[in-house]
């Protein structure tokens, strides 16, 4: 069932990833295909199809009604007739091909100026129509309005001037009519552009005055204001551009905002517009958006790819760089097919797809990554000290995984008389459990409160050590310090055991044993595959060990190592050398006795011990119960010991050392 859950959990973390995708991707295609589907595609556009554009034809010429010509001719709008055609004739004998006069002549003026330019048209001339749009609380009605009957009879031909704005008021689409004004400049110029597909969309080759533009009062007098042949062969479209609408602020009735606009801050007239669109028709040269399907395709495609970047739940900064290379490459894709298919295929949606999967599958990740830093702070907080967890959670990476060797303290705490308490105690396991909490509870907070780190619980004894995970230079202070706090935990607790007992019940009462070293180790999580532990190993763990059922030899509560001994500031009370069970070199053995005045007794006792002067080290020795009480029961010891020793002398070579044979 383990191996089952085990198995599913992947399975349940995949499907939840997948159900994300879905959800961005779903949520992308209802805005797509909704009323603001538009603010994603059409920046989109305006960006890609204003890269590297297209270069204008060469021979488009834009003969613009501009403010020069309004100053040279003195003249207000409308000019007569009689003007236009004037121009039409002089544009005809400079060699111009095609003359298109983007200007509706639907109403009769002087008699004289209406035959004047009636007069100069002809088959290469095409004039401009519109559409006007009458609403009443019926019904909206659509009203072309042509060129005058007399015009047209001429043999000039009419066009549809009328553009279609998107809904941000930007011009990017073309007009799908057959007698579109562009289109007929552009048949009567020997191309067969015919009616433009459906939704197709313009790529402009510029901002402003992009085409060749002349003034029009230029354009009436080319041999005086134009090189030689400069409108030789020349498609040539008139119209209102005037600079005073220019300005995207400022408006105009015959001026529109294109994908440049944006850029520039400028609109352009709508005589360049026709330019434009007389150029994209003759080249073919327009851009067919992609199919609805292709979109919503793409869209699913890109939050798979999204899904696939999220590195199985783990975004790292490959995903990033992943989802941007992919984002990236996916504009890169689409403006190629804008430049060289002219195909539209909008890249934000599925852009934000890729960003917005990648994106979730994070904020997934983080919050998975946050509740597993809770769960480990929760987990060290039963081992380690709150500081040392904060400092861990901060900076992860000071927890080394695997084995490394260093130098830590050791300490070990048992309780002395266990497997008779449990004997006492068999008929009733759940109070016995409850008082080995109790006395667990202190000796654990004592290791925490001098920053140590438990290593596990062995039974009745607790094996705690400093300087892993984090560093902590002073750690034999705190281990010696963490084994005093557990002696006075244990005098605090059997008085509440006392106290709780009431009178005439026999107390309880716990007594332990600590034994403290320090050494070099392999500290890490060692153990299988499967489990676990972040623990230590090593010859100083295992003195540690010894030293702690050493010390009911010596009638102390605490055995500090030589090597602790000499990592502290203040001195400890030397009390013997010994070689535990298990090592062949003895090594000086010392204790902790807050407050002690025994330093003199006790460097006496030792030095005269050492030299096998027993009736001088028994002096001493009685010297050092009357000084410090506490180490009664150790006089006592080495009392019996010397007794022995005065029986059966030690060997010549004997150097002070006692050989315990205690684990």
């Amino acid at each position: 069932m383990a191996v089952s859950g085990a198995r599913s959990e992947p399975r349940r973390r995949l499907a939840a990833r997948a159900a994300v995708a879905a959800a961005v991707v779903l949520t992308l295609a209802l805005i797509v295909a909704g009323p603001f589907g538009w603010r994603l595609d059409a920046p989109a556009y305006d960006l890609l199809s204003t890269i590297a554009p297209p270069a204008p034809a060469d021979d488009i010429v834009v003969v613009a009604i501009d403010e020069p010509s309004f100053a040279e001719l003195g003249r207000q709008w409308p000019w007569p007739r009689g003007l236009h055609g004037q121009l039409i004739t002089a544009l005809r004998a400079a060699g111009a091909r095609v003359v298109g006069l983007d200007i509706v002549f639907a109403e009769a003026s002087s008699a004289e100026g209406d035959q004047a330019l009636a007069d100069a048209l002809g088959p290469d001339v095409v004039l401009g129509a519109d559409l006007t749009v009458i609403e009443t609380p019926h019904a909206t009605q659509t009203i072309r309005v042509d060129p005058l009957p007399a015009f047209l009879a001429r043999g000039a031909t009419t066009g549809l001037v009328a553009v279609t704005l998107d809904r941000d008021g930007v011009l990017r689409r073309v007009r799908s009519v057959e007698d579109s004004f562009a289109g007929a400049v552009a048949a009567a110029s020997g191309a067969s552009s015919g009616p433009s597909p459906e939704r197709a969309l313009m790529r402009f080759r510029g901002g402003p005055r992009t085409y060749r533009t002349i003034s029009y009062y230029q354009a009436l007098d080319p041999g005086t204001f134009l090189p030689p042949e400069a409108l030789r062969g020349a498609v040539v479209v008139v119209g209102l551009s005037t600079q005073t609408a220019a300005d995207a602020s400022a408006g105009g009735t015959d001026a529109f905002a294109t994908p440049y606009t944006s850029r520039t801050g400028r609109l352009t007239s709508g005589v360049e517009i026709q330019a434009t669109l007389v150029d994209a028709l003759r080249s073919r040269d327009l851009v067919t958006p992609a199919p609805w399907w292709a979109e919503f395709l793409a869209l699913a495609v890109a939050g798979a790819a999204g899904l696939g970047l999220a590195g199985g739940g783990r975004v790292s900064w490959r995903s990033v760089a992943g989802a941007a290379a992919l984002v990236a490459g996916m504009i890169a894709a689409c403006w190629l097919a804008l430049q060289h298919a002219g195909f539209w295929l909008p890249p934000a949606a599925p852009s934000l797809a890729v960003l917005l999967v990648v994106g979730a599958e994070a904020a997934l990740d983080y919050g998975r990554e946050r509740r597993a830093r809770r769960e480990i702070a929760r987990a060290f907080e039963q081992y380690l000290a709150p500081e040392v967890v904060k400092r861990l959670v901060r900076d992860p990476t000071a927890l080394k995984l695997g084995g490394d060797r260093r130098t830590l303290s050791i300490l070990f705490c048992d309780v002395r008389g266990f497997t008779e308490l449990a004997e006492r105690m068999k008929g009733d396991p759940e109070r016995l459990t409850l008082l080995i909490n109790r006395l667990l509870g202190p000796l654990s907070e004592a290791v925490l409160a001098e920053g140590g780190t438990i290593d596990k619980y062995i039974g009745d004894c607790v094996m705690a050590f400093w300087n892993a995970p984090l560093d902590a230079p002073d750690h034999a202070e705190r281990a010696v310090a963490a084994g005093l706090r557990m002696l006075d935990a244990v005098e605090r607790l059997n008085a509440e055991l006392n106290a709780e007992a009431g009178p005439g019940v026999a107390p309880l009462e716990f007594a332990v044993g600590v034994g403290v070293n320090t050494g070099d180790c392999v500290v890490g999580n060692l153990g299988s595959d499967r489990r676990f532990d972040y623990t230590a190993v090593g010859d100083a763990v295992n003195l540690a060990s010894r030293l702690e059922g050493a010390s009911k030899l010596y009638g102390v509560r605490m055995l500090v190592a030589d090597d602790t001994a000499a990592h502290l500031s203040t001195p400890l009370i030397e009390l013997d050398r010994i070689a535990v069970k298990g090592r062949r070199d003895g090594a000086p053995i010392h204790t902790a006795l807050p407050g002690a005045e025994v330093w003199e007794e006790q460097a006496a006792f030792l030095e005269a011990y050492r030299a096998r002067r027993w009736d001088d080290a028994e002096q001493a020795l009685a010297a050092v119960r009357a000084a410090e009480p506490r180490l009664a029961l150790y006089a006592g010891v080495m009392a019996a010991r010397i007794a022995g020793y005065r029986a059966a002398p030690p060997p010549d070579d004997w150097n002070g050392v006692f050989a315990a044979t205690v684990k």
